[in-house]
């Protein structure tokens, strides 16, 4: 039998980081506002107690305006669960208690007492596990029910409450202090303080939630639940950092031996006052604690400087991955390389077909190589990167710094936090849309989310502007990469602004509307855990990213291959179809090859390039040229001119979203109108713009 639980909280309040502890999983967890936009669930035992918890989206109120309220509120109104495990801020505790208070209010709405609340009369409380921590003596009295709770009616039972105060660290350092002993008194449920980073408290908790899952078990006759005397508690989760001390050794000998808990007595009151209760139990020894944060946000949120600052975050980030991507991607290249000969060789001497080694490893594994060498360390480096801003809790700053703009097109300015997103993955980006609350604001969100060019784009990007625009320029070596940087900063505010356009014109046309009222929380800001930093951003950004693109991109290196070796006419199928393809590609100042390399880069950006390579040099297999000078001398001798270099450089910007942004916003959004409309939306522009850069450039030639 399990304890179900149901995690509960503000926003930016720890909730996914207590919930990954307990169950040893890697739910995204970050230092800003809406993370969590779905329901996540995991399991985890202490002892011989089993639990199931679900990670609920954090909301402010269960008064439903947005999608995430809805979640929360029908989940906690709706589904069986035994204990209801509530997050709040130790540093904005009346905050958490107004959503206690509404919590109190809805777990009464349909339901009957616990199941497991009946007591021999003559129990004897125990010591709190909060009232424990602070050398409290034990407390026998505690809140009488509300006088309603008799005429209560319902066929699920009452679940128990958890309150939880989290960040007790920042509270500290604010000099913010609580009172935990009164509070618990006067709520008459388990409070239980916690750091939950740093792992302090999470021993408390478990101890409370073992309790509670003891006397479940033990009312409903499936066992008594409880080990032998003597016999300290384990979790197969994750616990405190002190598990395995002294202190923790001592901490499980105080584990009560008798289940006769006032928790499980008593029920939490829906008829306390947050405001007075915060002001009983909060004490504070510094008034001006909050003033190296205002100055800091007085400088990261000016008019002015913060649109500088902003600017030059992102230059220094991309110079830090462009800097540090070269060598690795390198390296890779050639381990790739030296494996692929083997492959081929070991391939011929076995006396494979010379089909299947043109197929499968000319075609499919040198296209997922071309991906991982490309991918991997431009990536490796720019999530942690992004990580590290999103920790120290910059990225909702730079939303705030956005706000103003988003508004004035008709947009949410929740927007600029799910464009960051989308520089690392617009996949990932189309998800981050469901913070926001108004389903018309995140449909535009979502639409133009492929306008800022995602991490795959980066590549081909850069080689145009070192190949043309930075080679071109005379400048020294030493600040190719800083002058390359501020290029790519430039696309990435064109792509910025091209997303304020197209947010403007969805809302007077067909997402015709007004920008709704939303509140944006600016977190505190946090010194970031490095260690973590890394391991979450290599973990479940940087490889899962990749994951995806290998699965999509192993078929296109197939069908790339089959493209480009079965003759048709004159020449191949790729010469073919490319050659339908020249007008329009010398409309828009590019050719009929570099057309094709975009249709068959549907599956992953990253192998535009090397398809035009292999169809420039009629290779029949991708092809990379180390050798920047022999690289421009091909695509020179192919006819290429600044003008070519420029198209394509802002079609790389502007064109359809890829395989699995489009499948990912088919899901999102449950419709192919919609989904349509964001591959049409990004194309229309590209093609729009190049035709009119290339009409203009002639026209300026002729000058």
């Amino acid at each position: 039998m399990k304890l179900k639980i149901a995690l509960a909280g503000n926003p930016n309040v720890g909730k996914s980081t207590i919930f990954n502890a307990l169950t040893k999983l890697r739910q995204h967890t970050g230092n800003w506002p809406g993370k969590t936009v779905a329901c996540a669930s995991g399991n985890f035992t202490i002892h011989d107690a089993s639990f199931s918890i679900v990670d609920l989206p954090g909301i402010y109120s269960f008064d439903t305006r947005s999608e995430e309220e809805n979640i929360a509120r029908d989940y906690i109104s709706e589904r069986d669960f035994d204990c209801l495990l509530l997050v709040c801020d130790a540093t904005c505790l009346e905050r958490g208690l107004c959503l206690l208070k509404q919590a109190a209010g809805l777990l009464k709405n349909g339901r009957t007492e616990p199941a497991f609340a009946a007591q021999s009369a003559g129990a004897v409380p125990e010591t709190s596990s909060a009232a424990q921590a602070a050398g409290a003596v034990p407390e026998t009295a505690f809140m009488a029910q509300s006088a309603g709770a008799a005429a209560e009616t319902g066929s699920l039972p009452m679940p128990q409450v958890v309150l939880c105060v989290n960040l007790c660290d920042e509270a500290e350092k604010k000099g913010i202090r609580i009172d935990f002993s009164r509070l618990e008194r006067v709520l008459g449920i388990p409070v239980i303080p916690c750091r939950a980073r740093e792992r302090q408290g999470l021993l408390d908790l478990k101890r409370v939630l073992f309790r509670l899952a003891r006397e479940k078990a033990r009312q409903e006759g499936t066992g008594d639940g409880s080990p032998a005397e003597g016999t300290p508690v384990r979790s197969s989760a994750r616990g405190d950092k002190h598990e395995g001390t002294p202190a923790h050794a001592s901490a499980e000998a105080r584990l009560p031996k008798r289940t006769d808990s006032p928790y499980i007595k008593k029920r939490l009151p829906a008829d306390f006052l947050p405001e007075d209760l915060a002001s009983q139990t909060v004490s504070y020894t510094k008034k001006d604690y909050r003033k190296r944060d205002d100055m800091l946000d007085r400088f990261l949120t000016g008019p002015v400087t913060g649109t500088a600052v902003m600017c030059l975050l992102l230059t220094a980030v991309f110079w830090l991955t462009i800097t540090g991507a070269n060598y690795p991607s390198a390296v890779l290249y050639d381990f790739f390389f030296k494996i692929e000969t083997a492959l081929v060789s070991a391939a011929r001497a076995a006396g494979l077909p010379q089909w299947f080694i043109g197929a499968f490893l000319l075609g499919v594994f040198r296209v997922v190589s071309w991906i991982v060498s490309v991918m991997l360390p431009p990536m490796a480096i720019f999530f942690p990167l992004f990580t590290l801003l999103e920790d120290l809790g910059y990225l909702p700053r730079a939303a705030f710094n956005m706000d103003g703009a988003f508004h004035k097109c008709r947009a949410c300015g929740k927007q600029c936090l799910t464009m960051a997103m989308g520089l690392g993955c617009n996949a990932a980006g189309v998800v981050g849309c469901r913070i926001i609350d108004s389903p018309r604001e995140r449909l535009v969100a979502i639409l133009t989310n492929s306008l800022v060019p995602c991490n795959g784009r980066f590549p081909l990007l850069l080689t145009m502007i070192s190949l043309f625009l930075i080679g071109n320029t005379g400048g020294a070596p030493g600040f190719s990469s800083v002058l390359t940087a501020l290029a790519l900063t430039g696309f990435i505010l064109a792509g910025v602004f091209m997303t304020l356009f197209a947010s403007w014109l969805l809302s007077c046309t067909v997402l015709k509307g007004v920008p709704s009222s939303f509140t944006l929380e600016l977190p505190p800001y946090r010194r970031p855990q490095i260690g973590k930093v890394i391991v979450r951003s290599v973990l479940d950004r940087t490889l899962f990213v990749l994951g995806r693109a290998v699965a999509v991109a192993a078929p296109a290196g197939l069908f790339i291959w089959i493209l480009a070796n079965v003759p048709a006419g004159d020449g191949t199928l790729l010469s073919v179809l490319s050659g339908f393809l020249d007008p329009l590609g010398t409309l828009m100042g590019l050719d009929g090859i570099i057309l094709m390399a975009f249709i068959l880069g549907f599956p992953a950006n990253e192998i535009v390039l090397p398809i035009i390579l292999m169809a420039y040099l009629q290779t029949g297999a991708l092809t990379d040229m180390a050798d920047q000078n022999a690289l421009l001398a091909l695509l020179t001798a192919h006819g290429w001119t600044m003008k070519t270099a420029i198209c394509m450089a802002v079609f790389s910007l502007f064109h359809w979203p890829c395989s699995t942004t489009c499948l990912t916003i088919r899901k999102e959004t449950g419709s192919m109108k919609w989904t349509a409309l964001a591959f049409l939306l990004p194309t229309v522009i590209g093609v729009s713009l190049c035709i009119l850069i290339s009409v203009l450039w002639d026209a300026a030639c002729l000058l």
